[in-house]
C-alpha cells in the first residue's frame, strides 16, 4: 500500500477503505509519511469530504493510535462531558461535581486554553496546590473513592490527532465536518467513558457560526459515538455572548463557586443544569425532568459544592480558597469600561471579548505563553441590558497599565449600544440523541 495511491483515490472523489485510513494514520503517526503528503490527503478530504463510514473509521484509527484508557477498573457508571470551546465556558467545573455528587463516576481529562477560548486545566491551576498531573493508578483510585478526578490530557492520548490537527491548522483544512468530528471524538473514545455529552457551541465565539453547521457537527459526532458503542447526546448552545459574567482563570473559579452555592449568573446556572440533566438521563435512563430536578437539588443542598471541595483537596489544592474566593489570585490594576450613550446593549462579540482577555494576560496566543491567573474581565452588562451614560459595562483586570490600555481598545469594539431593545436569542437551541 502506498500513500500516493490513497491521495490519488481521494483526490478523484472515491471512498477510502478502513485499511487505507488505518495505513495513513499509523504511518503518519510513526513519521513514515511526509507532511507534504499528509497535507495533500487532508486537502483532498477537505474538498471531497468523507461519508459516515469513513469518518467513523478515521475516528477509531486516531483513537487507537495511542493509549486507550480502560475504565473497567472504575466501579460504577462513567460519564464525560466535552465542549467545543467558548468564552467564559466553565461548565465542566460545575457539571462534573453535580453529576459526581449523584453517583456518576466523572473520570475527566481536560485541556489548556489557546487563543480566545479558555481551558479548564488553567482555571483549576489558579487554585493554589492543585495538581493536574497524576498517574493512571492514582486517577482510577481517586475516582473510585470520591467519584471524580479532573486532570490534564495525557501525552499519548490520540497522538495521531495531535499531529494531524497541527497540520490542519497550517494548511487551511480545519473547517471540514468529518475532520472536526473525528478530531474531537477520537480523544473522547480514547478517554474511555461509556456516556458522553457534547456541548456544541455556535455563534460569534465558537468555531461553528450558526445553528445549522453546529447541528451537522453534533449529529455526526453522536453517530460516531454510537457506532463506537457509547451512549451519546449533544446539546447545541449559544456562544454569541460570553457564558456567565467572568472571563479569566481565578475569576471563573469564583463564578463556579457562586453557581455551586446557587448564586450568580442565571444563564450559566441553567446551562449547567441542562448539561447535568442530559448526562444523568443518558447514564441512568431517567426521564429529563427527574434528572433536572436531581441536578438542581444537588445545588440547593450543597452536595455539588462539597464535591468540588473534595476534588480540590484530593488533588492537592487548597480547598479553603473555595470558602473564601477573595484569596484566589487577583490583579491590583483595574479599568472600568463605561457606556458612552443611553440605550440597550445590542450585541457582544464573544470572540473579541476572549481576545481582549488574552491581551490582559488571562490566555495564550501560543502554547509557550505564561498565564496570569488573576487577569481577566467581569462583564456587568450583557445583551438586552439597559444602560445609561457612565454606567460600568465591564471591569478589566491586569498586572500592568499597558495591558489594560491595549485590551481596552479591543474590548470597546466588542459591543454596540442602540435605542431599541434587541431580541434575546435562546441559550439552548436543541438536544440531539
Amino acid at each position: 500500500m502506498r500513500i500516493y495511491d490513497i491521495i490519488e483515490k481521494k483526490r478523484d472523489g472515491h471512498k477510502l477503505t478502513k485499511e487505507e485510513i488505518d495505513f495513513f494514520v499509523q504511518e503518519y503517526t510513526k513519521e513514515k509519511i511526509e507532511d507534504y503528503q499528509a497535507s495533500a490527503l487532508l486537502m483532498a478530504i477537505f474538498i471531497n469530504g468523507m461519508d459516515e463510514e469513513e469518518t467513523v473509521n478515521l475516528t477509531e484509527s486516531m483513537a487507537k493510535s495511542g493509549d486507550m484508557l480502560d475504565l473497567s477498573a472504575i466501579d460504577g457508571i462513567t460519564a464525560d462531558k466535552h465542549s467545543t470551546g467558548g468564552v467564559g465556558d466553565k461548565t465542566s467545573l460545575v457539571v462534573a461535581p453535580i453529576c459526581a455528587s449523584l453517583g456518576i463516576k466523572m473520570a475527566k481529562m481536560s485541556g489548556r486554553g489557546l487563543g480566545h477560548t479558555g481551558g479548564t486545566i488553567d482555571k483549576l491551576e489558579s487554585i493554589e496546590g492543585y495538581n493536574t498531573s497524576i498517574d493512571t493508578d492514582a486517577f482510577f483510585k481517586q475516582v473510585n473513592e470520591i467519584g471524580i478526578a479532573l486532570i490534564g490530557q495525557t501525552g499519548n492520548l490520540a497522538p495521531a490527532d495531535k499531529k494531524i490537527y497541527a497540520l490542519r491548522d497550517v494548511t487551511a483544512t480545519v473547517g471540514n465536518i468529518s475532520l472536526i468530528a473525528s478530531s474531537i471524538m477520537s480523544k473522547k473514545i480514547a478517554a474511555g467513558a461509556k456516556n458522553i455529552v457534547l456541548d456544541v457551541k455556535c455563534g460569534s465565539g465558537a468555531f461553528m457560526k450558526d445553528e445549522d453547521s453546529a447541528t451537522e457537527l453534533a449529529e455526526m459526532m453522536v453517530k460516531i459515538g454510537k457506532k463506537c458503542g457509547r451512549n451519546m447526546a449533544a446539546v447545541i448552545t449559544n456562544m454569541d455572548i460570553p457564558l456567565g459574567s467572568s472571563i479569566g482563570n481565578a475569576l471563573e473559579i469564583k463564578e463556579v463557586v457562586d453557581i455551586l452555592k446557587n448564586k450568580g449568573d442565571k444563564q450559566l446556572r441553567e446551562l449547567c443544569l441542562v448539561l447535568s440533566a442530559t448526562i444523568l438521563s443518558i447514564s441512568y435512563g431517567w426521564n429529563y425532568d427527574k434528572a433536572y430536578n436531581k441536578a438542581e437539588n444537588a445545588l440547593l443542598d450543597g452536595s455539588a459544592f462539597n464535591k468540588l471541595k473534595e476534588l480540590v483537596t484530593a488533588q492537592g489544592g487548597n480547598a479553603e480558597l473555595l470558602d473564601n474566593t477573595e484569596l484566589l489570585p487577583s490583579c491590583e490594576k483595574t479599568l472600568e469600561i463605561k457606556a458612552k450613550q443611553d440605550g440597550y446593549i445590542q450585541s457582544i462579540d464573544s470572540r473579541i471579548v476572549g481576545e481582549s482577555a488574552v491581551l490582559l494576560g488571562a490566555g495564550r496566543e501560543k502554547k509557550t505563553d505564561t498565564i496570569d491567573y488573576g487577569a481577566g474581565i467581569v462583564i456587568l452588562k450583557k445583551t438586552c441590558d439597559k444602560v445609561s451614560v457612565g454606567d460600568t459595562i465591564a471591569v478589566l483586570y491586569a498586572e500592568t497599565e499597558e495591558r489594560l490600555k491595549n485590551a481596552e481598545k479591543l474590548f470597546n469594539t466588542s459591543f454596540t449600544i442602540g435605542a431599541e431593545k434587541p431580541e434575546l436569542m435562546p441559550l439552548v437551541y436543541k438536544t440531539i440523541k
